[in-house]
């Protein structure tokens, strides 16, 4: 699959010129309707690998709403893979809109409890799946080749861009993402992550991922907001809900609740707050995960 650099595009907004900010949009939720965003650049190299090495399957770990269960099972499908999905927590039927589509891009659940989804990797073989014909990824997809994939992502955005930014902000889940647009940046950027997630652990889960795959720089130039998780990984407001169908219908760019949402209205907020410098430049990292939206749905109504 070939995919062209996505679109920058520039926000307008009265706050921004009150502040003296620019703000753009990398449009990474326009790679492919089903392989969006950062899921496909995690995927892109592993998937390489996994044809260099002949594995028959694909398969890795998920809970029932994962963006990374579902980008698996397309991308198994669109490169001639088999797949299989080990997801956290006991069937429910009918299957939810995630699963269903990873159902129907051909993957094969295995249900296992909490407790035994911890095991992770040490549960497969009790499982009687064919490992040695298997290319095993992460739960959320962050390895070295994914981090790889990031970092070019990184590359890309400094490559379409007459002017160095002053920040780049993208959300977080596992931390690969963030990792690898660290290590491309120029120095005179701030990479500013968000945390879709509540606590602070994200802080310490990028160190560590620097350190394993950069362990000879020194990588100083970026934070990690938590200030904007609304509660937890699922979790959100009014105030996050109304913000996500405001900004549709000003630009007509799709958030989602969990990640690209909870970060723009952060970095609103920051903007609101003075936290950017005036005349600072931010290029803001659409991620995808847009099919989390028909999940939330189903869960919530239609609120977005």
């Amino acid at each position: 699959m070939t995919v062209n650099p996505t679109p920058i595009v520039q926000l307008n907004h009265s706050l921004l010129t009150q502040k003296k900010i620019q703000l753009w949009v990398k449009r990474d939720d326009l790679t492919h309707p089903e392989l969006q965003g950062n899921k496909w650049r995690k995927l892109k190299h592993n998937i390489a690998k996994a044809q260099q090495t002949q594995k028959k399957y694909l398969l890795t770990f998920g809970g029932a709403y994962s963006n990374h269960l579902y980008a698996t099972a397309a991308a198994a499908k669109l490169f001639n893979f088999k797949s299989i999905g080990i997801v956290r927590g006991e069937k429910i039927l009918p299957l939810n809109s995630t699963l269903s589509f990873a159902e129907e891009c051909g993957m094969e659940l295995h249900f296992v409890d909490r407790k035994t989804y911890s095991l992770k990797e040490k549960l497969l073989p009790d499982l009687e799946i064919p490992l040695e014909d298997c290319y095993v990824l992460p739960e959320g997809g962050t390895n070295d080749l994914a981090v790889r994939g990031c970092e070019e992502l990184g590359m890309e955005i400094l490559d379409q861009l007459d002017f160095t930014p002053d920040f780049i902000c993208t959300s977080c889940g596992t931390g690969g993402t963030i990792t690898g647009l660290i290590h491309s940046k120029k120095q005179d950027t701030h990479v500013l992550g968000f945390s879709a997630l509540k606590g602070d652990f994200m802080k310490k889960e990028v160190g560590n991922l620097l350190t394993q795959f950069y362990p000879k720089e020194n990588h100083d130039n970026y934070s990690i907001c938590t200030d904007y998780h609304f509660g937890g990984y699922a979790k959100h407001s009014p105030a996050l809900l109304d913000f996500i169908n405001r900004f549709k219908d000003e630009y007509q760019i799709q958030l989602d609740p969990i990640y690209t949402g909870k970060m723009l209205y952060g970095i609103f907020d920051l903007i609101k707050n003075d936290f950017f410098p005036n005349g600072s430049k931010i290029i803001v990292i659409h991620t995808g995960g847009l099919q989390g939206i028909l999940g939330f749905r189903e869960r919530f109504g239609n609120l977005i």
